[in-house]
């Protein structure tokens, strides 16, 4: 029995003690902890701003809030935003609940990342955002994305929740747009319980994001600050002052705390999860009916992504049989093809050009779990078992 589940525990007596020390503090709610997870957040992917949140779909939720609220809106409803046609739900949901129409260009069926030629294709002069999602650990082609939207004012965004730790050109994807985002659910690179986190080097930006994770009031705001100016220095009155249509999506305690000490384990997390990249690319790159994600940049290889080859006598269920058999955690890549769900009805949308690769994908591709600790015994064994 192969048994290689989707993830595995990343804690151990550091983050157990981490728990216990919010504990005996008596403070669950965010306050110190988080603040220095922040700050060690944004020092570790060189952003000047970082802001915990709830999780990474709700640091996508308040991505997209902020564009609305600067003081020149970068965003209104109605403007078009690019994005991928596969990626998770909640890329797109922001996007929709913000009155915005989406234009879905497909993805290369190598990288699974954006189709560059098509997106270049894609860009008019009514884009308004390009949403690029670094998919399964594996960054953008950020160079050539900057070539393409030129001096064009075009806002670019990151949706990293899958890919923390990779890197472009020796930069951490997460960085390379006006905000990225990052997710720290249990299966992901590092585990906090819940939790997702925001960066940004652009302070108006990070004063609204402050307000808008609490309640849209102005407590968490600096004296002086984008949103309002200038700040009472009477807490009371600051106390339930509201500024901006915001949420509640703050972050426990225990999850800054936790975080802190998974920071720490992250760079030997990634490295474990390169060299397990390392051995699957050598093992499956010239597989006879499978294709493999191409890596750009220095992927952190989420996961291992496969597509069947066209001209492959394997069927997907078969694969997915056999994987299950051997008790490997099977996944579809992320969401397939996202126009095919039906919650799609409630979106104004169009697609730009075909969708073949995300639709290939979609009906041939599965993805299986990379770890932070050695499995290259395990791929072995999957490579042996899909070579039958």
């Amino acid at each position: 029995m192969i048994d290689l589940p989707l993830a595995t525990d990343t804690w151990d007596e550091k983050e157990y003690a981490a728990i216990q020390r919010v504990v005996d503090s008596g403070m669950f709610s965010m306050s110190a902890e988080v603040a220095t997870y922040e700050q060690q957040f944004a020092s570790f992917f060189g952003s000047r701003h970082a802001l915990m949140v709830s999780s990474g779909s709700t640091a996508n939720l308040l991505m997209v809030a902020a564009l609305f609220y600067t003081k020149n809106p970068r965003l209104k409803r109605g403007d078009e935003v690019i994005v991928p046609a596969v990626s998770w739900s909640t890329t797109y949901f922001p996007f929709q609940q913000y009155g915005l129409k989406l234009v879905f260009v497909d993805i290369d069926p190598l990288t699974l990342n954006i189709d560059l030629k098509k997106l270049e294709a894609a860009v008019t002069d009514r884009t308004r955002a390009i949403c690029l999602v670094n998919l399964l650990g594996n960054p953008n082609d950020f160079s050539a994305i900057k070539r393409i939207v030129g001096n064009r004012g075009i806002t670019i965004l990151e949706d990293n929740c899958e890919s923390m730790g990779a890197t472009f050109g020796g930069r951490q994807a997460g960085t390379f747009g006006l905000m990225g985002t990052f997710s720290s659910f249990y299966s992901h690179h590092i585990a906090t319980m819940e939790g997702g986190c925001i960066v940004t080097d652009d302070e108006e930006i990070y004063h609204v994001l402050l307000s808008l994770r609490a309640h849209g009031w102005t407590r968490n705001l600096p004296k002086v600050n984008h949103v309002t100016g200038e700040k009472s220095d009477d807490p009371f009155e600051e106390s339930f002052k509201f500024v901006l249509p915001g949420y509640n999506v703050r972050p426990l305690e225990m999850s800054g705390a936790i975080g802190q000490d998974q920071l720490r384990k992250l760079p030997g997390f990634i490295a474990a999860r390169r060299e397990n990249g390392v051995h699957f690319q050598g093992l499956f790159a010239d597989h006879p009916h499978i294709a493999i994600q191409k890596e750009t940049g220095e992927s952190s290889w989420f996961g291992f992504a496969m597509t069947i080859k066209p001209d492959s006598p394997l069927t997907r269920a078969e694969v997915i049989a056999r994987l299950r058999a051997e008790k490997v955690d099977v996944r579809p890549i992320v969401a397939g093809n996202f126009v095919k769900n039906a919650v799609i009805r409630f979106f104004d949308y169009e697609i730009a050009g075909s969708l073949d690769a995300a639709e290939r994908v979609d009906t041939h591709g599965f993805f299986i779990g990379n770890h932070q600790v050695d499995i290259r015994h395990k791929l072995d064994q999957v490579h042996a078992l899909l070579t039958q």
